[in-house]
């Protein structure tokens, strides 16, 4: 893929049912999941992408038998039963959040010495929480000021009771939960103050139950997995933008395989999307929104979804008024500094938007082309590419960065280009 690419707008307004992969964040859980498990288990529906790799990698780094056909969306994973083949290892997340933490907590199960390192932005970001959380259960870990890499230095998880502050990343309490189970004693984590990401602890939650662990809140018990047959369901967070797609377009945008039961909680957006002006429909097997003839501005608290956030930003750009998200300030900690980025690219496209201090406000108006810089960030590429199918010129930097989570996202688009 070239070092840019400018997005060419949709010639009318889309009617079309998009295929999505599988979710990224289920993916990485029902990886960890299967890996301590006591047999072999099957998944399907994997998400193909750079993140998925990179905790196969991880997985296979510290001993885990893995057997991978991407293309098809299968894996399967000879479990370890709880426990770890002995260090020392060396493991390499890449850019991946979900693995760098996950996998963090996995190695306090081993013994011997398991190093973790990343990409370079991977190591700007937050890890000390988990550090001290693991530390505080014994876990002997050479850090560098809370930032990888970082090498465990196992003896075993033995469990017991840890504080968690909540503001940060969600991720940090489900590395926890992953490998509860697999301790000594069991893991109780008592949050302190408010948990941002909720519904991305009870997809932890719900994962884990599908390999037979029981969750009570944020207490797990020792117990086994039970290896089995796992299907990912598609990600909610890709198909939010064809969804917003449709709300700047005033088209018709449907997905197939997520119904009205589905354990992640980014379809949330849906609900914000209604708040709009579009109008949904969510049956037990998709999800369809048709767009309005003319977006109205909200002001809505995106903790819960903060994934979304500048997908909100996107279809804000259009509506009529100011809208406002709040209880973000820690996706600053993302990929990139994710607030910045969209005030930022907003501002190239000729909107007006604010970087406040919890999240910003966008103004809406008729967006012009520019040059949007992703800063390595899938989401700003992939959320600003949306709106180049209304506007022209929108240019996106460094659009292979979508690989992270989706290389196959700018040919996805296209499907909105087809009658359904």
């Amino acid at each position: 893929m070239t070092d840019t690419l400018e997005v060419v707008p949709l010639s009318r307004p889309p009617d079309a049912s998009v295929v999505v992969p599988g979710s990224r964040s289920i993916t990485n859980r029902a990886l960890v999941c299967a890996a301590l498990a006591d047999g072999t288990s099957s998944l399907s529906g994997v998400l193909a992408a750079d993140d998925t790799a990179a905790m196969l990698d991880c997985l296979s780094a510290l001993g885990i038998a893995v057997r991978a056909d991407l293309t098809a969306g299968n894996v399967e994973i000879d479990g370890c039963a709880g426990t770890l083949p002995p260090g020392p290892a060396q493991l390499h997340a890449r850019l991946s959040g979900t693995t760098s933490r996950f996998v963090t907590a996995v190695c306090a199960l081993g013994s011997g010495d398991y190093t973790i390192d990343a990409d370079e932005p991977m190591r700007s970001r937050p890890m000390g929480d988990l550090v001290a959380a693991l530390g505080s259960l014994g876990v002997s870990i050479d850090d560098t000021n809370g930032h990888l890499p970082i090498t465990v230095h196992s003896t075993g998880l033995r469990g017991g009771e840890v504080e968690m502050p909540g503001d940060v990343s969600s991720q940090f309490l489900s590395a926890l939960l992953l490998a509860a189970p697999a301790s000594r004693d069991g893991v109780t984590v008592r949050v302190v103050g408010e948990l941002k990401s909720v519904p991305y602890v009870e997809m932890t939650r719900h994962v884990m139950g599908a390999f037979g662990v029981d969750v009570d809140v944020t207490s797990v018990a020792a117990q086994r997995y039970r290896a089995g047959s796992f299907a990912v369901e598609p990600d909610a967070s890709t198909a939010c933008y064809f969804l917003a797609a449709a709300a700047i377009t005033g088209g018709r945008v449907r997905i197939e395989g997520l119904g009205s039961g589905s354990w992640q909680g980014d379809l949330g957006f849906v609900d914000v999307l209604d708040r709009m002006g579009c109008s949904a429909e969510h049956s037990r097997t998709a999800i369809e929104v048709q767009g309005p003839e003319k977006l109205s501005a909200v002001d809505v608290d995106l903790a819960d979804i903060s994934d979304q956030a500048s997908t909100f930003a996107a279809v804000a750009a259009y509506a009529e008024g100011t809208s406002r998200a709040t209880g973000i300030g820690f996706i600053r900690r993302k990929e990139s500094n994710r607030i910045g980025a969209v005030v930022e690219g907003l501002a190239r496209l000729g909107i007006d938007a604010t970087d406040e201090d919890d999240g910003f406000a966008v103004v809406g108006g008729t967006p012009h082309g520019g040059t949007i810089t992703t800063y390595d960030d899938h989401r700003i590429a992939m959320s600003f590419a949306v709106m180049g199918l209304r506007t022209a010129g929108v240019v996106i930097e460094d659009p292979a960065c979508v690989a992270k989570t989706f290389p196959g996202f700018f040919a996805a688009l296209d499907q909105l280009r087809s009658v359904a």
